[in-house]
């Protein structure tokens, strides 16, 4: 066996538990390699690959994550000590604690934390819920508080793969990093960030596509059509829904891009094609049950056809159409008390309003509600901005000595250079 040179850092701040590995490890002159050839003559039972082993091992050393139960005792054994000398109580279980954490499931949280040498059910139940609930809380949570939660998250369930798994819970596990993963690409594109967010989109679409879940795949497609609208590329847009439709089944993903497809095909002046897309979305939308919860982002709910339709009729010049579906988007978006239950909704049907004010003669309307949609705390910037262009543009193009009209512009410049 050969040696391999991995000096000891005395500043090292890696659990003790993943110190003493690199350790054992390099007393013996071993390489990665060498360990987990000795790992598999200690075992009782059948592993995974070599690769999918020395993965797992240069995370345990990195300190990244913690061997489950199962690999603990066989570590120890390998390195010829007791496993709770080389993982001690107090560092054993951490992992699964903090995966119940925030779940707000208080008895599953108690029956989960009973360790297991496998991952529990109770765990994955827990997971779930915590998975739906940031979901739920993309309509108003600041974004870059529940980016950071969800790429937390994203670590602790796609540390689960360190585990023994089922072929049942390796699937559950790929699909719930998959939608948290979709939910992060989805924040990191309303922050503007889009290198970041395509990267997730794609690390996403590939889970789904692990995980064999035909709606993660198909949500990804979505976001990529998203992305192309909002970038002025309506052929790419086009050309994504189509193949997301491939993919997608009769949920919420295969109503969100027909929306999509119909945003592009206003944008490039077909209406054929526009009414066609909303026809084909109205009627996959009529089938599905009433959402469990509307304000999950990966659920379509009735009302969002009201939004759908406002854009295009919006982009057609339809305005009594438009301001319509505008009103009524911000009627089913505002509970009783007047509290904005669907910000990013709203602010864009404020940016239709003002449209239409403006197309009809109204500068002052135009520009109050303009500005009330670039007021709010939440917003998708890049569907933010491309809206309020086409409200620029009006403006400019018909108005562009009113004060008012140059001031809401300078407003609107800034806020673009800010998140270029």
């Amino acid at each position: 066996m050969r040696a391999v040179a991995d000096g000891l850092d005395a500043s090292d701040d890696r659990p003790v538990w993943a110190a003493r590995l690199r350790a054992e490890r390099a007393a013996r002159g071993w390489s990665q390699a060498d360990a987990i050839r000795a790992l598999r003559a200690h075992s009782p039972e059948q592993l995974p690959s070599d690769n999918t082993l020395l993965r797992n091992w240069k995370r345990w050393e990195a300190g990244r994550t913690e061997p489950d139960p199962f690999y603990r005792t066989l570590i120890a054994k390998t390195f010829g000590t007791v496993t709770a000398a080389f993982f001690p109580p107090s560092a054993t279980g951490e992992a699964d604690r903090a995966l119940l954490e925030g779940s707000g499931m208080g008895t599953l949280e108690i029956v989960a934390r009973v360790q297991a040498s496998d991952v529990s059910p109770s765990t994955l139940d827990a997971l779930r819920v915590t998975a739906d609930r940031l979901c739920c809380e993309y309509p108003y949570m600041p974004p870059d508080q529940l980016h950071a939660e969800g790429q937390s998250w994203l670590r602790r369930i796609t540390s689960l793969m360190d585990r023994r798994l089922t072929l049942s819970q390796h699937r559950d596990v790929l699909s719930l990093a998959g939608w948290v993963a979709l939910l992060v690409g989805c924040l990191e594109y309303d922050m503007g960030d889009r290198r970041a967010a395509e990267g997730t989109r794609r690390a996403a679409a590939s889970l789904g596509m692990e995980a064999g879940n035909a709606a993660i795949s198909a949500w990804a497609y979505e976001m990529r059509a998203w992305y192309a609208l909002t970038q002025g590329d309506y052929r790419g847009a086009i050309a994504a829904a189509e193949a997301g439709k491939e993919i997608a089944t009769t949920d919420g993903a295969a109503v969100q891009l027909a929306a999509q497809w119909a945003k592009a095909w206003a944008r490039l002046g077909d209406r054929r094609q526009v009414e066609t897309a909303l026809d084909h979305g109205r009627q996959l939308l009529e089938a599905l049950p009433y959402p469990a919860d509307i304000d999950h982002h990966f659920m379509v709910d009735p009302a969002k056809f009201d939004f759908y339709a406002m854009d295009c009729y919006r982009i057609l010049g339809e305005n009594r159409l438009a301001e319509m579906y505008a009103n009524e988007v911000i009627s089913s978006s505002t509970d009783p008390n007047g509290i904005a239950r669907k910000p990013m909704r709203i602010a864009e049907a404020r940016v239709t309003l003002g449209v239409t004010a403006a197309r009809e003669g109204d500068v002052e309307a135009a520009v109050s509600h303009g500005r009330q949609a670039l007021e709010g705390d939440r917003k998708s910037l890049p569907s933010l901005l491309m809206c309020s262009q086409e409200l620029a543009s009006t403006l400019a193009t018909n108005y562009p000595k009113q004060e008012q009209v140059t001031s809401y512009l300078e407003e609107l410049r800034t806020l673009t250079l800010a998140h270029a």
